[in-house]
Order: structure tokens, then C-alpha cells, then sequence
């Protein structure tokens, strides 16, 4: 063989590689970059549509890393800031649209962001079209209107301290125990520390928009431990403790959730065909009505 046809060979691949390779990594940073841009500009328009501020905190698991590892993302301080510093910007008479779409976090975190809100003379609408738990009830408590889709959920925010939640730590110390170390009742302190600081935090949030009395009951109920901490409040029983609370957003906010997707996976736990279903004749049914599927709609 030819010696300098095979270095030419070689350098080829090794010019391949270095391709390939910038594609890999420049790639998922200028999707990323178009993603973004796509977000900014759908938020402008419901800003355009309902005179507003619009503000998201949306946690999703999202591949941000040039290796592709998922990135499971919480209330944090980082959220806070950035939060308040929106706040900040917008003229006091302007209203804002949170839309908040999170499991919850950082207690701090999310009290900062609820107080801040508490706070603010201007209109504060938080939007929830699928979940806001823990934290991000707290939060949502502090706006003046509550709009959630019809099976949107919100969440208990009884603290959790370490893995366990506050209430059940307290639960397991009242227990009789002889052999009980210094490290659950130290637990326990903290517990009931941490209970009465999220109760106090809620019912100061709530009692400017209803009677004290009321905003105590809820406040007991959402703080105490009374459901497990993933349980889900529906619009219904958030309306039935006296949450305000309404149903029904913007389309645009759904279109502005599907520019937050989660990571690709090799196979979607989900499918189904993407286009808008409705009663139409089928051909050679005789008269017969049966639902099949509508035009899809155009981008």
C-alpha cells in the first residue's frame, strides 16, 4: 500500500472526527439557543395580549449538559433572585403573570419569592397548568388570583426536614420510646420549629384577602401534615378551602409549555396522534357517526 495514500486516509478520519465533534457540541447549543428564543418570543405575546409581565418558573428535567445528563431542577436561591430582580423591573402598576410550573424546594427560596409578591402594589396572577406543589403553592398563595387548567394541582407545604416530613418526625416522637437517642428529639425540636414557622409564613400571606380566622383554618390544614406531601389539590377542593382560585388559561401558556420539553428518551412513555379529534361522517358508514381525526393544524 501506498504510504502516503494511507496518511491521506488518516488525515481524513482524523478531520471527520474533529467534524463530528464540533457538531456534537455546537449542535445542542444553538437548539437550546433557538429554544429559547422561541420562548421569549411567545411570552412577548401573551405580554402584548394581556398587558402584563410575564415571569416563569418552570422546573422541568431538562439535558443541558454537552454529555446529555438530565437535570432534575428545584426552587433554589438562583430562582429567587432572579425572581425578585423581575419584579424589581416592572413598573408597580404593571400587572404580573407568574406561570409556575414546579414541584417545589428550597423553603427560603420560595418565602422570598411569595413575600416579594405579597409585597408588590401591582396585580400578581399566578398561572398553573399542570402542578405547583410544596414551594410552589407557598407561592402561589401570595398572588391575588390563582388560574389553574382543570387538573392542574397544587400541594401541601408542611416542611420537610432532612427525608422526612416535619409532622411525621413529631408524630414518631410522641410515640413511648425508652430507648429514643438525642438525635430524634433534636429532630422533633426542629420539627415543631419548622410547623409553626411555614404556619405563621401561610396564614400572613392569606389574611389580607379573607378574615384571619379563615386564613388560620387554612393555614393549619396546608402546614400541619394533614395529607402525605405529594397529595394533589385539585381546583375543586382548593376553591372548597377557600383558595382564590379560578380555572382556565391562555392557550398560549400550553403552547409555551411545550418549549420546555423533557429530555429525549429512546422510546416515549407517552404517544398518541397529535391532531384535534371531533365527530365527522366516515366514509361508507351509512349514516353512521363516528369520532376520527381532524386536519392538523398548521404551524
Amino acid at each position: 500500500m501506498d504510504g502516503s495514500n494511507g496518511g491521506g486516509f488518516a488525515s481524513w478520519l482524523s478531520i471527520l472526527f474533529w467534524v463530528f465533534f464540533l457538531v456534537s457540541v455546537v449542535a445542542p447549543m444553538l437548539q437550546q439557543r433557538m429554544l429559547i428564543f422561541e420562548r421569549l418570543k411567545l411570552m412577548q405575546l401573551i405580554e402584548r395580549k394581556r398587558r402584563t409581565r410575564v415571569i416563569t418558573l418552570i422546573h422541568r428535567q431538562e439535558t443541558m449538559s454537552i454529555l446529555g445528563f438530565p437535570i432534575v431542577r428545584f426552587i433554589n436561591i438562583e430562582d429567587s433572585e432572579a425572581i425578585l430582580q423581575a419584579i424589581r423591573l416592572t413598573p408597580p402598576d404593571v400587572p404580573i403573570d407568574l406561570i409556575l410550573h414546579t414541584p417545589g424546594g428550597l423553603v427560603l427560596a420560595a418565602e422570598q419569592i411569595a413575600c416579594a409578591i405579597q409585597k408588590r402594589p401591582g396585580r400578581v396572577t399566578v398561572m398553573v397548568p399542570h402542578y405547583a406543589m410544596s414551594g410552589g403553592t407557598l407561592v402561589a398563595l401570595a398572588a391575588d388570583e390563582i388560574r389553574m387548567d382543570a387538573n392542574a394541582v397544587l400541594g401541601p407545604v408542611d416542611p420537610q426536614v432532612g427525608e422526612y416530613p416535619a409532622a411525621s418526625i413529631l408524630a414518631a416522637a410522641e410515640q413511648e420510646n425508652p430507648n429514643r437517642d438525642d438525635r430524634t428529639l433534636i429532630l422533633a425540636d426542629v420539627s415543631r420549629k419548622a410547623i409553626r414557622q411555614v404556619h405563621q409564613t401561610v396564614k400572613c400571606l392569606l389574611r389580607e384577602k379573607m378574615p384571619e380566622e379563615k386564613a388560620e383554618a387554612i393555614a393549619e390544614v396546608l402546614s400541619s401534615g394533614t395529607w402525605t406531601h405529594d397529595y394533589p389539590i385539585q381546583v375543586e377542593e382548593a376553591h372548597a378551602l377557600g383558595l382564590p382560585v379560578s380555572e382556565g388559561l391562555p392557550t398560549e401558556v400550553y403552547e409555551l409549555m411545550r418549549l420546555y420539553p423533557q429530555p429525549a428518551q429512546r422510546r416515549p412513555s407517552v404517544e398518541y396522534v397529535p391532531v384535534p379529534y371531533h365527530p365527522q361522517p366516515a366514509p361508507g358508514a351509512g349514516g353512521e357517526r363516528r369520532t376520527v381525526p381532524g386536519p392538523p393544524r398548521k404551524r
